[in-house]
């Protein structure tokens, strides 16, 4: 499905239809046994559901539009904020060996999570960047915002049309009778920077989760996690679906007033 110009939903993922570029989103390899840790004793199930996904992605993809150019992972490859686990070595490596059999352009954006992602980038010989611009799309990871003080940032922005972020994780709840589900989804609307950064607004696309465990952050109810969003009207924002196929449900507006 369609989500803007150029823009197509794939799945969980992103692609822009111009460049031939497929966008990940957090993938958080490592999660389930970071919840092992924790106490939370969860089948190891997650890593095997993201290569099937991927696989199925790509496959979908390499199908409609005959191959892909460049991967972007959009922050939060890995869980753990100050290890590398034995896990996510091993599990990393294995889904950028994969990424790199269909691409060989592949980009790393830094998350909150990626502390330490460094060693497992060197040794795929692949680059980490705060932010990436393809076209007229910005893309980082979201946990903050460019900076205002920077005139590289302000030149930059002045560039593009739509800026895409990952964090926030979104999903929202949807409820039938007595059936209460909760679906990831992608959001699309408007985004205003501070007045000493820009005056103009763009185009914001805010992507779920890409693993299978975390149901992400419920945009009807819950406190919202990226600073894009923080002061944005997220009741005029559209949300597409992410079920047995891609559902655009409107904005969230008209779904308050249907609960």
């Amino acid at each position: 499905m369609q989500i803007t110009k150029n823009i197509e939903i794939i799945d969980l993922c992103l692609f822009l239809t111009k460049s031939k570029t497929l966008i990940i989103p957090d993938v958080h390899i490592g999660y389930e046994e970071a919840l092992n840790k924790q106490g939370i004793l969860i089948p190891r199930t997650q890593f095997v559901e993201i290569m099937k996904n991927i696989e199925k992605i790509i496959k979908q993809i390499k199908k409609k539009f005959k191959r892909i150019n460049k991967i972007v992972i959009m922050g939060d490859l890995k869980h753990e904020f100050g290890i590398i686990s034995e896990t996510e070595w091993r599990q990393t490596l294995r889904f950028l060996d994969f990424l790199i059999k269909h691409c060989q352009d592949i980009t790393l954006i830094r998350g909150n999570h990626d502390k330490i992602l460094g060693p497992i980038a060197k040794k795929r010989e692949l680059n980490i960047e705060e932010h990436v611009i393809i076209d007229d799309v910005y893309l980082t990871h979201g946990h903050q915002l460019p900076k205002s003080k920077l005139k590289a940032e302000k030149q930059l922005l002045k560039t593009i049309k739509t800026i895409i972020i990952g964090h926030e994780h979104a999903a929202i709840t949807l409820r039938d009778g007595p059936r209460v589900e909760k679906f990831k989804c992608f959001l699309k609307g408007k985004w205003k920077p501070e007045k000493k950064l820009l005056t103009k607004s763009f185009d914001l696309i805010v992507m779920p989760s890409f693993n299978p465990i975390i149901e992400g952050t419920d945009v009807l109810k819950e406190a919202l996690l990226s600073p894009f969003l923080k002061k944005a009207n997220i009741k005029t924002f559209e949300t597409f679906i992410v079920g047995d196929k891609v559902y655009n449900f409107g904005k969230i507006s008209r779904i308050l007033k249907k609960k």
